[in-house]
């Protein structure tokens, strides 16, 4: 039986198999397809006596097919059974669904049309051969007609093929199903309906987990797509830490698309972020506000990388670095570097989707945060505005410090982080460190902007901000204490903003 709607190797495959003796069975386009070719098709009516019903709804839902799909070659009676009925059995499905994914995506897509395209024969007929795998071989993917062939012609049984192709049904139909359930419930405006299934496909398994000894592998909720669009052009192949340093390095470059930026991300955390006039002045702004840890880092920039950009970073020890483009003498210097892993593409969140943390016995599910962060919405609380130059810094601070783990703390001036402190459990150690990292870095804190991701809940960050000559703070508001924090803000002459937005990053 052959019914697909992608018709990738099919024809070769039919002609293979009707080489080998096999009468094929098929339905609609696939049978006008197969007889374009050449190729005998039995028509599914033939076999049902019954035409197809009610606009193609109904075809293969009869015992004459799944009677000859599920009868167990091993059971006298049930071959009996098939045989008083005058059923012949079917030794081999090849099935793929109607395109439900693609066609919800499709732009003014109708319900309707949606609703069509929802699949009932062809599951059915898979779920039934692989029920009966050891039986029948069951096919939902073009990608194993080969090695089915392969076995068809050495005579092999290969059980454990069957198995895994009868695997391969069970999930495709799974993942098929959850995507209709999504449908459903987006139809709704429920983002959170009572259960939730998540297909997910592997991209391509790992050496090792976050550390020898633990297995892993990547897996992607559409494959190629997000960090499985990104093309490898060079270096060893990606580990667990690279691929969550690279998720790291995309997030704190996203709120600065349309400019020139690159940020440099060691544990998933920036250790230096900056804008530029190029790709190399991005670069060296952000190295200069933490080289020390820049050392075994990723780094990510928004915008093509020329050669000289890449062999500033050669200079550097880098595990990966991930940009839109890379010209071929950036390819080849970078190359040079046979550990550097060199990934070029555009990997972007599908919109909509949902951000999902493991938890123990469950999964904590979250709309994703505003890849944009603008200021339309603040509010000046201190009796002095920031100047036009503050204002600026005080944007690229909120922007930057929303890639940054919490407690975070961000300093910047020019378009540049000077100093960061990051994953702290309270807010005067952030800050404390940001300022610690600065002058580490010999950069002169004097004049320089903070962001926080979350409010104050004391007026002791704002004092070490003053001590460390401070001028400006953004940071979202909401304390018990504000007004304490607002107080210490004007005793001391800096420019204070609220966003009313928080940007945890647990």
């Amino acid at each position: 039986m052959l019914s697909v709607s992608d018709k990738t190797g099919v024809i070769d495959f039919a002609r293979s198999l009707a080489a080998m003796g096999w009468e094929l069975l098929s339905t609609g386009g696939t049978a006008r397809a197969l007889r374009e070719a050449g190729l005998a098709a039995i028509d599914v009516a033939e076999v049902t006596r019954f035409p197809e019903m009610l606009d193609g709804r109904v075809k293969t839902l009869h015992p004459a097919v799944h009677g000859g799909l599920l009868a167990r070659r091993d059971t006298a009676a049930h071959m009996d059974a098939i045989a008083a009925h005058g059923i012949a059995p079917i030794d081999m499905v090849v099935v793929n669904l109607y395109p439900f994914r693609e066609t919800v995506a499709k732009p003014g897509v109708h319900a309707e049309e949606v609703i069509e395209n929802i699949d009932i024969g062809g599951p059915s007929m898979l779920r039934s051969a692989a029920k009966n795998h050891d039986a029948v071989w069951v096919l939902v993917d073009p990608s194993d007609y080969a090695r089915v062939l392969a076995a068809l012609e050495a005579g092999h049984n290969d059980l454990d093929l069957r198995r895994l192709l009868a695997e391969k049904v069970y999930a495709h139909t799974a993942s098929y199903d959850a995507a209709i359930a999504g449908w459903f419930a987006g139809q709704r405006g429920e983002r959170f309906p009572d259960q939730v299934t998540v297909p997910l496909t592997r991209q391509q398994s790992l050496r090792y987990g976050e550390n020898p000894g633990q297995d892993a592998a990547f897996y992607s909720e559409r494959k190629g797509e997000g960090l499985g669009a990104l093309v490898q052009r060079g270096g060893k192949e990606l580990s667990f830490n690279n691929l969550l340093d690279l998720e790291g390095a995309l997030l704190a470059t996203d709120p600065f698309m349309g400019e020139v930026a690159c940020a440099i991300i060691k544990h998933t955390t920036p250790c230096g972020l900056a804008t530029g006039v190029d790709a190399l002045d991005a670069y060296r702004k952000a190295l200069a506000c933490d080289p020390v840890s820049a050392f075994g880092s990723v780094i990510s920039f928004t915008v093509p990388v020329d050669a000289a950009a890449a062999e500033a970073i050669a200079a550097l020890f880098v595990e990966c670095i991930v940009a839109p483009a890379f010209s071929d003498d950036a390819v080849e210097i970078l190359g040079r570097k046979k550990n550097l892993r060199v990934l070029e593409g555009t990997a972007r969140w599908t919109p909509g989707m949902m951000d999902y943390k493991r938890v123990r016995g469950g999964v904590l599910v979250q709309e994703r945060g505003p890849a944009i962060l603008r200021d339309d919405d603040w509010k000046v609380v201190t009796s002095r505005a920031p100047s036009p130059q503050e204002k600026t810094d005080l944007l690229f601070a909120w922007r930057a410090v929303s890639s940054v783990k919490s407690n975070a703390i961000v300093l910047a001036r020019n378009g540049a982080t000077i100093g960061i402190g990051a994953g702290q459990m309270s807010r005067v150690d952030a800050s404390f460190l940001a300022v610690h990292k600065a002058r580490g870095a010999g950069h002169e804190t004097a004049g320089s902007a903070l962001g926080s991701d979350a409010f104050f809940p004391f007026r002791d960050s704002v004092d070490q901000a003053a001590e460390a000559g401070i001028t400006a703070i953004v940071q979202p508001g909401g304390s018990v204490r504000d007004q304490e924090v607002i107080d210490a803000a004007n005793e001391k002459g800096i420019a204070m903003v609220f966003t009313g937005q928080r940007l945890f990053r647990h």
